[in-house]
C-alpha cells in the first residue's frame, strides 16, 4: 500500500488563518473570549442572513443550548431525524428528555414530512405535543424546509434546525440552518468549515441568544464576586480558533465551488453504472456537497461492504451512510415513526448507502484514484453476476 492515504473530509486551510492568530498572540489575546469571537460571531450573522450567533465549542453544545433555552425537561418529548449522528439527539437525553425519531423521505435523504405529520397526529391523540422538532440537514442537503415548517407552525412546535453539515448551502433564496426557531453549524474537523473544533448558535431572537451566552459561560451573575444562580455550561469558544473561524469563513464560496464540482465529477464519471445514483438536489436549491453520496441497488451484484473493502485496500477513507439512530442500542427503547408503512427510507439508505472522499483539497488524481477503484469493483462484480446468469441459463 504505497499510495498516500486519502482522506474522507480532512480539514483545509486557507493560509489566511495566521493572520487573526498572530494578532490574537501578538494582544494577547489568548484567554477564552476576545475580539476574534465577538467579530466572528457577527460575521457569520451577516453571511447567513441572521439577526445574531453565539460561537461555541462544538455544534453539539449550540443544540443542547437551544434545548435548554426551549425549557426542555424531564418528561418532554422532542422529534428529531433518525438519520444522523448521535451528537443530533444526545441533547436530548442530557435535558433528560425522550427522543421521537422520524425516518427520511426518499428525495432529500432527510426528515419524512409524511412520517412527521404522523408523529404529530399520534401526539395529539397522546394528548402530548413535542417541546421541539429537530431537523437535520444530511451530507449538505437542505430538508424540506418549507412542509416541514408548515407542520411545526400548525402545531405551535419549535423547531431547531442542525445544519452542522450544511453551512453554505441555499435553499429558496434562504440560508441553510436559518429556518427554525435556532439554527446550529459545526465547525469540527472535517466539516466544510473548520475551527479545529467549534460550533456556532444562530437565531434572530437577540434576547435569547443573550441567554445562550450567559449559559455558555457557566452562567456567571454579574455580581463583583463569582455567584451562580442557575446551571450554566462551558461551551465558549476561544478567541485563538475563533480567528482561525474568521479566516475560513472568507473561503466559504470557494469550499462549496470546490465541493459541488467534486460531486459532479464523480457523478459524470461513474454514470455508466445503472446501479449507482447519486443523491439528488431539492428543486430550488444550492447544496454544498459537503460530502459526495450514492446508493447501490440493493439487488445488484455488488454490495456496499465490496465498495468500502476495495476503497480500504487501496488507502483511501470511505464510510456507509449513518446508522439510523432509532437502530442504535442506546435509543433502542424510543419510538420512531416510518415514512410509509413497511417502508423505512433510513433503514433503507443505511444498507446502501456510501460516502466518498470529498474534501475541497482532494486533487484530481486523488479523485481519479477512488473513481478507477469503484469502476474495478463494479466491472468485477458485475461480470460474475453476467456469467453466473449465462451459466444459469445454459443448464
Amino acid at each position: 500500500m504505497s499510495e498516500s492515504r486519502i482522506f474522507l473530509s480532512p480539514p483545509h486551510m486557507s493560509g489566511k488563518e495566521w493572520k487573526y492568530l498572530k494578532e490574537a498572540f501578538d494582544t494577547n489575546w489568548i484567554a477564552p473570549l476576545g475580539p476574534n469571537v465577538d467579530a466572528f460571531e457577527k460575521e457569520i450573522a451577516e453571511k447567513v442572513g441572521a439577526r445574531g450567533a453565539v460561537a461555541l465549542s462544538s455544534g453539539t453544545a449550540a443544540i443542547h443550548l437551544a434545548l435548554s433555552l426551549l425549557h426542555i425537561q424531564k418528561g418532554d418529548t422532542v422529534f428529531c431525524s433518525t438519520l444522523t449522528f448521535v451528537a443530533s439527539a444526545n441533547p436530548i437525553l442530557y435535558q433528560g428528555a425522550e427522543p421521537v425519531f422520524i425516518d427520511s423521505e426518499p428525495v432529500s435523504w432527510n426528515m419524512s414530512p409524511r412520517a412527521l405529520e404522523k408523529a404529530f397526529q399520534a401526539s395529539v391523540i397522546e394528548g402530548k405535543l413535542p417541546k421541539a422538532v429537530i431537523v437535520v440537514n444530511l451530507y449538505g442537503q437542505s430538508s424540506k424546509m418549507e412542509e416541514i415548517i408548515e407542520i411545526c407552525n400548525r402545531y405551535e412546535v419549535p423547531m431547531i434546525e442542525d445544519a452542522a453539515e450544511s453551512l453554505g448551502t441555499i435553499y429558496k433564496g434562504r440560508a441553510s440552518g436559518t429556518f427554525g426557531k435556532f439554527g446550529i453549524y459545526s465547525f469540527n474537523g472535517n466539516k466544510i468549515l473548520t475551527t479545529s473544533g467549534g460550533g456556532v448558535l444562530i437565531s434572530d431572537d437577540v434576547e435569547e441568544l443573550d441567554k445562550a451566552r450567559f449559559l455558555a459561560t457557566q452562567a456567571r451573575d454579574p455580581a463583583p464576586h463569582y455567584q451562580h444562580s442557575t446551571m450554566g455550561f462551558n461551551y465558549r469558544l476561544s478567541n485563538l480558533l475563533a480567528g482561525v473561524g474568521r479566516a475560513q469563513l472568507e473561503v466559504l464560496e470557494e469550499r462549496v465551488a470546490a465541493r459541488r464540482m467534486i460531486f459532479e465529477t464523480y457523478k459524470n464519471k461513474l454514470n455508466e453504472f445503472p446501479d449507482i445514483h447519486f443523491m439528488e438536489e431539492l428543486t430550488d436549491t444550492h447544496s454544498n456537497r459537503w460530502l459526495s453520496t450514492f446508493t447501490i441497488n440493493e439487488g445488484a451484484g455488488v454490495k456496499v461492504k465490496n465498495i468500502l473493502e476495495a476503497l480500504n485496500r487501496e488507502n483511501i477513507e470511505a464510510r456507509p451512510v449513518w446508522k439510523p439512530l432509532h437502530l442504535q442500542p442506546l435509543f433502542h427503547k424510543a419510538k420512531y415513526f416510518a415514512h410509509k408503512k413497511g417502508e423505512h427510507i433510513a433503514e433503507s439508505l443505511f444498507k446502501t448507502g456510501i460516502c466518498l472522499p470529498s474534501g475541497s483539497s482532494l486533487t484530481e488524481v486523488e479523485q481519479q484514484r477512488v473513481i478507477q477503484c469503484i469502476k474495478d469493483v463494479m466491472v468485477h462484480f458485475n461480470s460474475k453476476r453476467v456469467d453466473y446468469k449465462f451459466l444459469e441459463y445454459e443448464v
